[in-house]
Order: structure tokens, then C-alpha cells, then sequence
């Protein structure tokens, strides 16, 4: 006996009387769904009398969730297996789509790879055109916007793709969209290096190596096509762009990323935040000596990731550090770090895919993580705000016991602040003397002092530790040297005995007894990042609650135009039937974004319940008694 395709049927085919139709099998079908492969046959519904035949088009295939494999859809998915595919990308990048089709198989055969492959790719694309008619920006950040305080940019080698694998001339569905353009990069790079006379960084700073500023491609890459992705994140993780390496990591990716997002931006950017910003922001003043069109680039103020900063010099450290911005807040400038961690997981099917494939593949992750992240929006701000106004709290006890301790005023901290800026701007000399020698090494021993005193406080795992163990090592042998060079011109009296004893003593010989007690460098550095500290999450408080405020904007923004759309005259052009669908796709999301506004209202009202900007429409639902308790018990563990 035939088995039927489960679609609906019409109840008459003609005028005749309803008793006279007649279902019998059509042609046969496969259908994939989330239990595996049925083989069936579409039904043919016919009058008897006047023998008048329907059978399903391509319409009533998509309208009852099934999405046609071929041109005549002898191969048909029904939708949740693609959403299941879907779910199952985001939550492990990993798995391969092979290793998913052969956990469908086994019913009535085999599945084609290739078939779903390009069924799934499609089914994504249409998802996001539909997207695009409600104007959702999927790699734009809520929260920064208008206004954005931070980008950090980086690269990751590890979303590299081999060139064996087949690479056909024809474009992703998403070409463009997240991935930037091959041939606008390679253009821009061109051309940046032609105006500069390019030549390749040495990629040091103190003791430290950087890849990233050495501008050289990677060894032995004849077997790799994209030797990795340049990416670019705003303060929230968000996703904002990103573009194929051919080069290694050279300054003239940032660069078009930068220009990029200035141009989406203008002016609206206050930093960039960068691994090797101390050789990244040089080479932009280079580029905007020569390129006029890219001194607006110059507005942006550099910012060195807090945590790559304990690699690099004191003074870099101090002088670029984020840490030390003024107005940065908390940022750390490592989200990119965050997003890369997920986005490497893919790595282990992206670089056997086509160039095509994989530019797919990597955009609708990127798009995925964005749309998690936005979601979550409201909840991680009121978070973040509460844990920020716990910190401040305990950073204030800690410097007025500090203030105590010393024994000084407000007026002497910011004395010693000025000093240890003012210490950082200073460019050491070169020149061998006994002063240069002793600056040398009382920098070198602050250095050594506050890696080893942070080494478990501000690193959580041991291959980080061990890096910094490596840095301090270094730091502690080019002291040694630059001792033994001061002994050999100091007198036998103010010569320095031992090494290691030098490190944990704050005297030293060249100083006399007053300016020992008034206040060494390693005191005022240790007070300096106290007072910071204070200051970043002061300015940390006031950040969030602007951000709080722009997201609740870009909502009610958009449920103004949901509103907009909803009149029946915004899609006169189209034909009935497809009015009657917009219709609903723009009632359903307004259904879901008043019921997101409503949770974000909750997160929000108990910081900023002075603000009008909270004050919703008399047309938005209020929030019921249970709603208030379902979100008081989800914010009550916010720590």
C-alpha cells in the first residue's frame, strides 16, 4: 500500500459535489526529516466525475514545512531538520555535516551529503533575506549604538582553509555580508603598501615577541588558501566584521577594518583596542601622513588589551595599557579572544570546505553567536552594572586603606600618579651613563616585582602562567646584565651586591635616606593602579548606564518600525497571498520583541527607573506580577 505524503489536500478540485474526490498515489518522493529518510509518493487528488487532477506545487510543499531538495522536489526536508542542524552548529561548530547526515541514516537508505548541503545552504539564505525585510542588522551591536566606546580587532590563524579543496568560481551566499570582499582587501592592502613604502616590523617590545606586529606572513603556507581571519568586536562580544587573511597578520588588515567601521561610524568610535597597539597606532600616523582620506582614522585613540599588557613593557604598559585610559571603564579590549574560541572550534571542518562553503558556514556562525549575544543584552548590562558598583565599593576601601597606611593625602596620590605618567612618557637613553643605567634598573626591578606579585592574581590557567614565567625570566637576566654594567662604572661603595636581593629591596644605593622613605617607584606604581582602578570603574558605571539606554532605544526603534511595517500598505506591491504572509511574520515579531522588551524592562528599571527612556507606550503590555517574580529570581544569583 502507497504511503501518502502528509500535506494538506483541498477539498474540491472543481465545481462538482465534495463527494466525488478521490485521493490516489502520485509520483514517489524521498523525504528527509529528523528521524531519518521515508520513501513516499505525493498524493493526486481528482474529481470523479469530471476527472479534474490536483497535486501539490512548490508553494504548498514550502507552506506545510517541507523544503524541496531538487527543481522538481523528488528530494524533500522538512524544515526541522535543518533547524535541528542548525541548533546543533551553535552549540558544538565542530560537528561536521557528514557525521550529522550518517545519524540519519538507516531507514530506506542512503542520504545525499551534497544535496543537503546545498538544501540547508539555501534554507539559511532565504532565512536571512526575510530577516532583511524587518531591516535586523545582524552584525550591528544594540547597545553601541549610535555611540560605540571600543572595537578590539585580532586575527585567528587557526580558521585557515587548504587549497586542495575543491574552490569553484562561483560566490558564497553571504559573500560580503560578514566576510569582507577578497578583492576590496587585497586592492586596500595594495595600495597602503604602495603609499608607505611597505616594510615588515620587528615585532618586539621589552622582552616580548609579537607576531602580529612582525607583518610577515606565515612559513611554509603553500598548502593554504586564507591563512586565517582578521576580526573585529565591539565591548559586548558582538560581532562586527571580519576578513580573510592572505599575508599573515600585517597592520594593513586592522587598518581596512578600522576604515570600515569608521565609515559605518563616523566619529562615533572612541578606541581601538589591539594586541600591539603601541606599533599598530605608529604605523596609522604613517599611513595618515600620506593618505589624506585616513586621518580620520587618527581620532580613534589607541588602547592596549589589558591582559596582552602584562607582556610589554612598564612604561608601554602604563602608557598604552586600557587599564590607564582615560574613559575606557572596564574594557578589556580581549573580547575578540572570546569569539575566537568559538569560532575555532569550526575550524576542524571549515578548512577541508570549499572557498564558498566555508565563507557560508563561518558568517552563519558569527551571525548565530550575534543573535545569542543580543539576546541576552539586558541581562548581561544589569549584571555587569551590579557587579561594577560592588567593585567600586571594595576598590575605595582598598585605597583609603592604602591612604592610611602611607600616611598621604589625595593631593600626594595624584602627585605620584603625574609622576609614574610622567615616568612612562620618558624615552630611555641610550647613551651607557651612570643615570641611564640606574633608571634602567630600577624600571627593570618594578617590572619583575609587579609580574611576579599579579602572576596568580590576574591569570587563571598555568599556560598562561607559564608565559609570564618565561617574560619574567628574560626580565630577570637583562637586569643582571644592566647591573654588571653599572658595576663596572659605580663606585665600590654604590655598587649593587646581589641580584635577587636587588628585586625584593626597595633602597638602593644611589639614593639617599629621605628620598628612600618619601616614596620609591615600585610604591608609586602600586598606588598609581590603585587610583586607577578607582577611576576606570567610576567611569565603568556611567559607561553601562548609557549603554542600557542605547539598547533600550534601538528597541523601541525597532518595534517602531515593526509598527510601520504592520500597515497593509507597506506591501501593496505584493501579491495577496504573499501579504497575507509578511503580515504574519510581522505580527509574530512584534509578538516576540514586546515580550523581549517587557524582560528588558524588568533587567533595567531597578538602575535606571529614573530615566524617561524606560517608559514604555500606553500600547506595550505591562508587566504582570508573575513576569516581575520569574525575573527577580532570574537576577538574584547576578554576582
Amino acid at each position: 500500500m502507497a504511503r501518502l505524503l502528509p500535506i494538506q489536500r483541498p477539498d474540491r478540485v472543481c465545481g462538482c459535489s465534495t463527494g466525488n474526490i478521490h485521493a490516489s498515489p502520485g509520483r514517489n518522493v524521498s523525504v528527509i526529516t529528523i528521524n531519518g529518510r521515508y520513501n513516499l509518493v505525493l498524493p493526486a487528488v481528482s474529481c470523479t466525475s469530471c476527472c479534474l487532477t490536483w497535486s501539490p506545487t512548490i508553494e504548498d510543499i514550502q507552506r506545510d514545512g517541507y523544503w524541496p531538495g531538487t527543481m522538481n522536489f523528488c528530494t524533500l526536508y522538512t524544515t526541522d531538520v535543518f533547524q535541528s542542524f542548525y541548533d546543533l552548529k551553535m552549540a558544538a561548530p565542530g560537528v561536521s555535516l557528514k557525521a550529522y547526515i550518517k545519524m540519519l541514516d538507516g531507514r530506506a537508505g542512503k542520504i545525499s551529503a551534497d544535496s543537503f548541503s546545498k538544501s540547508f545552504s539555501e534554507w539559511v539564505a532565504v532565512t536571512y533575506e526575510v530577516e532583511k525585510i524587518f531591516h535586523k542588522k545582524s552584525f550591528d551591536c544594540p547597545a553601541c549604538t549610535p555611540e560605540m566606546l571600543a572595537v578590539s580587532v585580532d586575527g585567528n590563524r587557526k580558521l585557515y582553509r587548504f587549497k586542495s579543496n575543491a574552490s569553484t568560481s562561483e560566490p558564497g551566499n553571504f559573500e560580503g555580508v560578514f566576510i569582507q570582499k577578497d578583492e576590496e582587501v587585497a586592492e586596500f592592502v595594495d595600495n597602503s603598501h604602495r603609499q608607505t613604502n611597505h616594510i615588515s616590523g620587528k615585532g618586539s617590545c621589552g622582552s616580548s615577541s609579537w607576531r602580529a606586529a612582525k607583518e610577515c606572513s606565515r612559513k611554509n603556507t603553500s598548502k593554504l588558501d586564507e591563512e586565517g581571519l582578521e576580526i573585529a568586536v565591539c565591548r559586548h562580544g558582538v560581532l562586527l566584521g571580519a576578513l580573510n587573511m592572505f599575508r599573515g597578520e600585517i597592520f594593513a588588515y586592522p587598518l581596512f577594518l578600522q576604515r570600515m567601521l569608521a565609515d559605518k561610524a563616523p566619529g562615533n568610535i572612541t578606541f581601538l583596542c589591539s594586541d600591539v597597539a603601541c606599533k599598530y597606532f605608529p604605523y596609522l600616523s604613517k599611513v595618515a601622513q600620506q593618505c589624506p582620506e585616513m586621518r580620520k582614522l587618527l581620532s580613534m585613540r589607541p588602547f592596549l588589551s589589558v591582559m596582552h599588557a602584562k607582556a610589554h613593557t612598564g612604561k608601554c604598559e602604563i602608557k598604552w595599557g586600557g587599564a590607564f585610559q582615560e574613559g575606557a571603564g572596564s574594557t578589556i579590549g580581549e573580547e575578540v579572544e572570546q569569539v575566537n574560541s568559538f569560532l575555532s572550534r569550526a575550524a576542524i571542518t571549515t578548512k577541508y570546505m570549499s572557498k564558498a562553503g566555508r565563507t557560508n558556514m563561518l558568517t552563519l556562525l558569527a551571525s548565530g553567536w550575534n543573535k545569542k549575544k543580543v539576546k541576552n543584552m539586558g541581562r548581561t548590562l544589569s549584571q555587569r552594572y551590579t557587579k561594577t558598583v560592588r567593585m567600586l565599593k571594595e576598590q575605595v576601601d582598598i585605597l583609603n586603606a592604602t591612604k592610611d597606611e602611607l600616611g598621604v593625602d589625595d593631593d600626594t596620590l595624584q602627585l605620584w600618579v603625574s609622576d609614574v605618567q610622567q615616568w612612562a612618557e620618558e624615552t630611555d637613553s641610550g647613551d651607557g651613563s651612570l643615570g641611564a643605567l640606574q633608571a634602567r634598573i630600577e624600571e627593570l626591578a618594578v617590572i619583575i616585582k609587579v609580574r611576579t606579585q599579579n602572576l596568580y592574581k590576574q591569570t587563571d590557567s598555568n599556560k598562561r602562567r607559564h608565559k609570564i614565567r618565561k617574560v619574567i625570566l628574560d626580565e630577570k637576566k637583562r637586569l643582571a646584565a644592566t647591573i654588571c654594567e653599572y658595576n663596572n662604572l659605580a663606585e665600590p661603595s654604590k655598587q649593587i651586591v646581589s641580584t635577587d636581593a636587588s628585586v625584593l629591596t626597595d633602597a638602593w644605593p644611589w639614593n639617599n635616606i629621605s628620598e628612600t622613605a618619601a616614596a620609591d617607584l615600585h610604591t608609586k606604581r602600586t598606588v598609581f593602579e590603585k587610583v586607577m582602578a578607582v577611576r576606570r570603574l567610576k567611569e565603568e558605571e556611567m559607561i553601562i548606564s548609557k549603554e542600557m539606554q542605547q539598547h533600550w532605544t534601538a528597541m523601541k526603534a525597532q518595534s517602531m518600525m515593526l509598527a510601520t511595517l504592520s500597515s497593509n500598505s507597506s506591501f501593496a506591491d505584493q501579491p495577496e497571498d504573499a501579504q497575507r504572509g509578511l503580515q504574519c511574520l510581522v505580527l509574530q515579531k512584534q509578538t516576540e520583541l514586546k515580550a523581549e522588551m517587557v524582560k528588558v524592562k524588568g533587567f533595567y528599571r531597578r538602575i535606571l527607573s529614573h530615566q524617561p527612556l524606560l517608559e514604555m507606550d500606553s500600547s506595550d503590555e505591562e508587566m504582570s506580577e508573575d513576569d516581575v517574580a520569574d525575573l527577580d529570581s532570574s537576577t538574584s544569583d547576578e554576582d
